[in-house]
């Protein structure tokens, strides 16, 4: 089994840590995206998983053996780079094959795996070209066939679409996603794009400043995030955050001001109790606002209310962006049709059960008795 472990898994240069503890399990099989914005330490993380940087302190295991001091040759992984890396003067054949021939593999069995590559990749009639003739997506499909035919127990992906136009990039992921549902190999892929992640991974690791934020499954990440971070990181637009007082009135508590009001629903009274009247962060994303002023005087939706500054439509959705009356800038992702203008003042509704809240000290989610 091709059980990746990460146990406080650290990397510093001198004073400075970039990467900090991490605790990371990849089950066997698993399609596992680390996330994040560029300096947070995920390829960092992904290195040192390769053996290209050595580990400052902590544990890393592959197949229940520790490979800390193994050299990367010995750690029996693949990897594909952000560059093809290829070589120009191979043909596609040939780029196939080299890996193999240096190791000194049989004739015979470099001919057998280099062959079962190019029909799962769709590479067959592409054997004889060079790189030079070939398109953006071939060659990614090139630099995986030559990871596949290392056969190794894991494949590592250095965010390897981030030089495909938008078209190629589509059509590119989803090849890879059906590359590990045929081989059934562990891979961790790092990528900075939350679609790549929300669409390809098994489960996401997401990372911020070297340390793990959250990892789970994509939806659950998104729907319960752990903090801000993560909260605003996964989603386009980000999730839109207001800091409000807390208040209550008869034992319920609502957020109640110029800039947004709301009844708290999904909160029990007793655990919000201790932050009545300090400043809390309400979260709302742009795909739960509507237009709709009916909604907004109902006693189970929330109402924010101001001043369009931008309206971009996008042909299947618009996005409207707005300034609140208390100077917060909010997106709303709405239907295609709706017309509004800049300059023009709008109220927009959303259901109090889509709200999410935030401590306004840490950070950090404060959980909810219902989804």
């Amino acid at each position: 089994m091709a059980v990746v472990r990460l146990d406080r898994l650290s990397k510093r240069y001198g004073t400075l840590t970039v990467v900090d503890q991490v605790d990371l399990t990849v089950a066997d099989g698993e399609f596992m995206v680390l996330l994040g914005p560029s300096g947070c330490g995920k390829s960092t993380t992904l290195r040192m998983i390769a053996g290209l940087e050595t580990i400052s302190s902590g544990n890393l295991s592959i197949d229940g053996r520790v490979v800390n001091d193994v050299p990367a040759k010995d750690r029996d992984i693949a990897m594909v780079f952000q560059s093809y890396a290829l070589y120009p003067h191979m043909s596609v054949a040939e780029n196939l094959a080299f890996g193999l021939r240096r190791r000194r593999i049989d004739r015979a069995e470099i001919d057998r795996r280099v062959a079962d590559a190019a029909r799962i990749l769709g590479l067959e009639a592409l054997l004889e070209r060079k790189p030079a003739a070939l398109s953006g997506g071939q060659r990614q499909r090139v630099a995986l066939g030559r990871a596949m035919v290392r056969e190794p127990m894991v494949f590592l992906f250095d965010e390897p679409l981030s030089n495909l136009d938008a078209s190629l990039r589509v059509n590119t992921r989803n090849e890879l996603i059906k590359q590990h549902r045929r081989l059934g190999s562990t891979m961790i892929y790092v990528t900075h794009d939350q679609v790549e992640a929300m669409t390809m991974g098994t489960r996401v690791c997401v990372m911020n400043n070297g340390r793990v934020a959250q990892i789970g499954a994509p939806l659950e990440v998104y729907w319960q995030p752990a903090d801000t971070f993560v909260a605003r990181f996964l989603g386009s637009p980000p999730m839109n955050l207001f800091t409000q007082p807390l208040m209550s009135d008869d034992g319920a508590y609502h957020i109640d001001s110029p800039t947004i009001r709301t009844p708290l629903v999904r909160w029990a009274p007793a655990a919000l109790a201790p932050m009545a009247g300090r400043p809390v962060i309400l979260g709302v994303r742009a795909e739960d606002l509507h237009l709709d002023a009916a909604l907004c005087g109902d006693p189970v939706h929330g109402r924010l209310r101001g001043r369009a500054f931008a309206v971009e439509p996008l042909g299947a959705e618009t996005l409207l962006a707005i300034e609140t009356e208390g100077g917060i800038d909010c997106t709303a992702r709405l239907p295609r049709d709706i017309r509004v203008a800049p300059g023009e003042m709008v109220d927009l509704c959303f259901a109090a059960r889509a709200a999410y809240l935030f401590d306004a000290e840490t950070g950090r989610a404060i959980p909810s008795f219902a989804p």
